[in-house]
């Protein structure tokens, strides 16, 4: 189901052994007729054409509403010209992800843009409202029937609220398998959007990885899908994996406990907090216990030797000055120091800021998270260890920490990958899985009747 038009920015990865069709091109191409064809000829495997496609970084960012975020990093397909009838969203414990083609605004370019939007779970009326609006739009464009459309559904989410979004909209909602989903979005991000997937270390905070890589050298690799919780899974080839561990400590994990000790009302805001925090207040480090480094086992003075480890004490302290009539010297939070742009609530003072706190948790989850991705990649024998999923969020911290963990335990032998679309490997691989009737007919009428005979 695609809009007539799209304002957010975007980008998408292209077929190496061909070269990019000027916009202005507006007759199909041999390549695209052929490609076309075997498709209404083979409807087996879903074609969508991205030869040319990139990501766009160069529009202005789209505005953010209270009730869902739209990413800015939209994808071209600048050679896409057949119809598209359906939308793909991964309904998880935390946020529903939603994907969607719609053709350019601009009436001298063909071909179109996959979109990507989230919403939290717990507003998932919502996300079906946005689907609505979809399905109004695509009718009004296309002119086609209600049951021509079609929404491909992933994760629990697909499941539980399966029968809400059928009744709602009326069309046909097809679920799929989530692990599957996800492995066949991330192997198309893989191999074919550039600019895509990259390293992160402090020095070289995003260096990109060139695109397409030959499958002799993709596979095989981990994926660590963090959303509400972890789930590990290792992936031989093409949709050929395994589930062979994963963790309940996850972002689930970090929003509930934040929810509990600090202000912040969504995951957004809660990294906003941790960038400004110090861990240093509330973590025990290596240097707190040794007074320096213990470089024969190569532990930094900074390294946590115990998440929140000096909570207890400093609380325990406070209590005495308090009991002896003692104000103490430790500060507490006050309206004025909360973030700019959060929309952190009002909450009772506290011997500890909410940044540090929330610093604190971001790196006792991530680097458990880490360790538990290594050991996993040790096991099984794989280099290459892919960083997935909504907890992420593109956040430098997360990122550095969970890259350092896999460099510290593995001496520099496997490397963390992560992507710009880290959040939307299921609802993509959903969309991808998509087989929609009459694919392209309207562009191959002919050749497919010529076929035929």
């Amino acid at each position: 189901m695609s809009p007539p038009t799209t304002a957010g920015p975007g980008k998408i990865a292209a077929d190496a052994s061909s070269e990019p069709v000027a916009e202005r091109a507006r007759r199909p191409t041999v390549a695209l007729q052929s490609a076309i064809e075997d498709v209404v000829l083979h409807p087996g495997t879903v074609r969508i054409n991205v030869q040319g496609a990139f990501i766009v970084d160069d529009e202005p960012s789209t505005p953010q509403t209270e009730d869902y975020e739209h990413d800015p990093r939209d994808i071209r397909l600048p050679n896409h010209t057949a119809v598209v009838s359906h939308v793909a969203v991964d309904i998880g414990g935390s946020l529903a992800k939603l994907v969607y083609f719609s053709r350019e605004h601009n009436a001298t370019s063909i071909g179109g843009r996959l979109n990507f939007l989230k919403f939290e779970t717990e507003k998932i009326d919502t996300c079906i409202d946005f689907m609505k609006n979809l399905k109004a739009d695509y009718q009004q464009l296309n002119g086609s029937k209600p049951e021509e459309l079609c929404v491909m559904a992933t994760g629990g989410g697909a499941f539980k609220y399966y029968d809400r979004i059928r009744e709602a909209l009326g069309v046909e909602v097809i679920r799929e398998d989530e692990m599957e989903c996800l492995i066949i979005g991330l192997d198309f991000f893989i191999t074919e959007i550039p600019s895509e997937v990259f390293t992160y270390s402090e020095d070289h905070p995003m260096s990109f990885v060139p695109c397409p890589q030959p499958p002799s050298s993709i596979y095989p690799y981990l994926l660590v899908n963090i959303g509400s919780g972890v789930s590990m899974i290792k992936v031989s080839g093409p949709r050929q994996y395994e589930r062979i561990g994963g963790t309940s400590l996850g972002g689930g994990t970090l929003w509930g406990l934040l929810s509990l000790l600090t202000g912040a009302r969504n995951f957004d805001d809660m990294l906003k907090l941790a960038e400004k925090g110090d861990n240093a207040t509330v973590d025990l480090l290596v240097g707190d216990i040794y007074g320096t480094a213990y470089n024969k086992i190569g532990l930094k003075s900074t390294h946590i030797a115990s998440s929140f480890g000096k909570v207890y004490k400093l609380k325990r302290a406070a209590e005495r000055d308090a009991e002896d009539g003692c104000n103490g010297d430790y500060k507490h939070h006050s309206d004025e120091e909360l973030v700019q742009g959060s929309s952190e609530l009002e909450h009772q003072p506290s011997l500890f800021r909410s940044e540090d706190i929330s610093r604190s948790l971001l790196y006792a989850v991530s680097n458990n998270i880490g360790q538990i991705a290594y050991l996993h990649a040790e096991k099984h024998n794989l280099p290459h260890i892919y960083f997935g999923g909504s907890f992420i969020g593109g956040h430098s911290q997360t990122m550095n920490t969970l890259s350092y963990a896999i460099r510290f335990w593995s001496k520099g032998t496997k490397q963390a990958y992560f992507l710009r679309h880290e959040g939307y490997l299921g609802s993509v691989g959903a969309f991808l899985k998509r087989q929609p009737r009459n694919w392209g007919r309207r562009n191959s009428f002919e050749i497919r009747e010529r076929n035929s005979v």
